[in-house]
């Protein structure tokens, strides 16, 4: 009896340790988790982004019609994004929030790209459910850093937060996941804009630089193939990788090394391709030169 009453104490000791332990190691490794002031992981709901990040290579059919059928056709054709285009169109944000409610669930993500790097394009084309902004004609730090500013919530941005489909679509915790999902992309497309490309570049917040294939030529002269147009991608192309910023261009370039974000044909090319491949008029294979945007589809 006199040696059961001695293991007790020692076997009631070993177990407080062994808690204490315990409790010791869950704290450690909690702290390890996230330490005090450090923000927890977000939910990642925009597929696009996810794949950026893991450093694979995305696509976006190009929308200009405000028809939801053609929109969810495209949207579940098997494409990463859509880039909804509200630069050259007369799409309004009535008919492109009707478009992505009628295609909620959809495997493409909703890009915009806005008129300008205005509050009040941002910040609509935000609030229907876009979660990338596509921002043309950046030519200056200023309106890149106006294209983050509106995109993003504070502390990071000055979106404002009010009325919108954006929580039905994406859930109850838009507002604290909003500004790790939204993918912000600038344009460069001018001459200027190749000129400031190292200062654009260093603007926080930018997840992707754009080098647009139809205005570097409109605005330079150049075409295409040319030694001063490509010397002007090539300086884009060089700016972005160096800053860590995805790279991005037409889909015809998606060979060039460093593009990871392509914009695709729109859709009225994609029925005239279907249609052609169906009736075994084409193979569906295409040019490593981009198109022209606006010129009538072969």
């Amino acid at each position: 009896m006199m040696l059961l009453s001695k293991e007790k104490p020692m076997r009631a000791k070993q177990v407080v340790s062994f808690a204490l332990i315990c409790m010791a190691l869950c704290w450690m490794t909690a702290g390890k988790a996230q330490a005090p002031g450090q923000k927890a992981p977000a939910r990642l709901y925009n597929t696009a982004k996810q794949k950026l990040v893991e450093g694979k290579q995305i696509v976006g059919a190009t929308v200009f019609s405000p028809d939801p059928n053609i929109y969810c056709a495209i949207a579940n054709a098997g494409y990463d994004f859509l880039w909804i285009e509200m630069q050259h169109s007369p799409l309004t944000y009535e008919d492109v929030a009707r478009m992505i409610w009628a295609c909620r669930g959809a495997t493409a993500m909703p890009f915009i790209r806005v008129p300008d790097a205005t509050e009040s394009d941002i910040q609509k084309a935000t609030d229907i459910g876009a979660v990338g902004i596509i921002v043309p004609t950046v030519d200056t730090v200023e309106k890149a850093q106006a294209a983050v500013k509106w995109s993003k919530y504070p502390p990071e941005g000055r979106r404002s937060q009010g009325n919108g489909q954006y929580g039905a679509l994406w859930g109850n915790d838009y507002r604290q996941t909003a500004n790790d999902n939204m993918v912000v992309v600038i344009m460069i497309e001018t001459p200027i804009g190749v000129e400031n490309a190292e200062k654009i570049a260093s603007v926080p917040g930018i997840d992707v630089i754009f080098a647009a294939s139809t205005d570097l030529g409109n605005f330079s002269g150049h075409r295409q193939g040319d030694k001063e147009y490509e010397a002007l991608v090539t300086r884009i192309h060089d700016v972005t990788l160096q800053h860590g910023i995805r790279l991005g261009g037409p889909q015809a370039w998606k060979d060039r090394p460093g593009f990871t974000f392509l914009q695709g044909p729109g859709e009225t090319q994609l029925i005239q391709s279907g249609a052609r491949v169906n009736l075994g008029l084409q193979s569906g294979a295409q040019s490593k030169v981009a198109p022209i945007e606006g010129a009538p589809p072969h």
